[in-house]
């Protein structure tokens, strides 16, 4: 499997280049749903739809037995589409032909892995079942999969399972990893705006400084993981921003508003984070006088393998490469595919990128080498479970 479509590498990465050098934004992956859709259809893709969530394109290949005859299963994989708001500094000589966005996660390559999947799986036909191959918009922003899945997605294509992959800098090209359960975190965003009274810098006793009381809330947000949750379960509070409204040295703002994210893998230490973080934020805020305000939104929940899933996919893995983690340590990043694991069972694997920027860098640059590892993976996954 992994030669033949090794005999299409050139033009999975023509594809994959020309994705990289027209990256889209998050829900405006127009000229890339358009590509793929192309694509599929010429590839004879018994059915090919466009428009869910606005750019995704969701494609059907039929194997050789109906879907539910003697088990025969109904198999989902899914690519990411869009782009991030990051200008490119790769150098290499297709980089991204749009300021300020770049292919910074390499989700032209999993477009590209999952195209030449869909190639080698319409020419083939070596599976019973059906093949239906998400093309998603939206990972980045996040949404994306949440999104198609509020549109029906899940009552159009019912799923048996559902797999998904993605590129991982450090690992070494060819080399899989995955783990049953938990591989990747929930991540939750909160804003805080603290509000006291601006004045003169110079007369700070008629003045009520939100900067200092931003500067408490820091410290006693660090409280919130360290002394509420068990240190047996990893979880991450971090603040990334901190703007206040002022206008000078000489002036006391009014206002100063704290940005940050919480990750983490257990809904029961989910909902602990947010209430004590909500408690401590507020009760530090009045105790100096000042009133604060959080707006605290989850945005995509841990990422969670199921068990059965997750051994065949890594059974598949070691189809293609001796080089095979079974259990990867979890990771603190987040992954909207956790919306479709949540209904459907199925497994996320990383494959390999080798070694250069890590993901959601300017200089990152995906490796083409490992485009047949990606693809064969995918292939393997619906010969194996279709």
């Amino acid at each position: 499997m992994r030669a033949a479509i090794e005999a299409i590498l050139p033009q999975v990465v023509a594809w994959r280049r020309d994705f990289h050098a027209h990256p889209e934004l998050s829900f405006a992956e127009h000229r890339t749903g358009a590509r793929v859709a192309e694509l599929l259809r010429g590839f004879g893709c018994d059915s090919v739809e466009t428009g869910w969530s606005g750019t995704g394109v969701v494609a059907v290949i039929n194997g050789r037995a109906p879907v539910g005859k003697n088990g025969r299963r109904r198999i989902g994989l899914r690519a990411d589409m869009d782009a991030l708001p990051i200008s490119e500094a790769s150098g290499v000589a297709f980089a991204s032909t749009v300021p300020g966005v770049m292919h910074a996660c390499g989700h032209d390559g999993h477009t590209a892995m999952l195209l030449a999947a869909a190639q080698y799986l319409t020419a083939t036909r070596g599976f019973a079942g059906q093949a239906v191959l998400i093309f998603q918009p939206g990972e980045e922003a996040g949404g994306g999969a949440r999104a198609m899945i509020a549109e029906g997605f899940l009552d159009r294509y019912p799923l048996d399972e559902v797999y998904a992959l993605h590129n991982m800098p450090g690992l070494a090209v060819g080399a899989y990893a995955s783990r049953p359960g938990p591989i990747m975190a929930a991540a939750d965003m909160f804003s805080i705006e603290i509000s006291g009274r601006g004045g003169h810098a110079a007369q700070p006793h008629l003045a009520l400084d939100p900067v200092m009381i931003a500067g408490h809330v820091l410290v006693a947000l660090q409280t919130v993981v360290a002394r509420n949750v068990d240190p047996l379960k990893p979880a991450v509070l971090s603040v990334s921003t901190v703007v206040s409204d002022g206008s000078g040295a000489c002036v006391v703002p009014g206002r100063v508003v704290l940005t940050g994210t919480v990750r983490s893998f257990e809904g029961a230490v989910q909902d602990l984070i947010e209430e004590r973080l909500r408690a401590v934020v507020t009760g530090v805020a009045a105790a100096h006088g000042g009133v604060a305000v959080v707006e605290y939104l989850r945005d995509a929940p841990a990422t969670v393998n199921d068990a059965g899933c997750a051994a065949q996919a890594l059974a598949v893995a070691r189809g293609l490469s001796a080089q095979v983690d079974g259990d990867v340590a979890p990771m603190m990043v987040s992954e909207d595919f956790s919306e479709f694991l949540l209904r459907v069972p199925g497994a996320f694997m990383f494959v390999g990128n080798g070694e250069g920027a890590l993901l959601h860098h300017p200089a990152y640059a995906f490796n083409d080498a490992g485009l047949p590892f990606g693809a064969a993976w995918l292939a393997g996954m619906v010969e194996a479970r279709g």
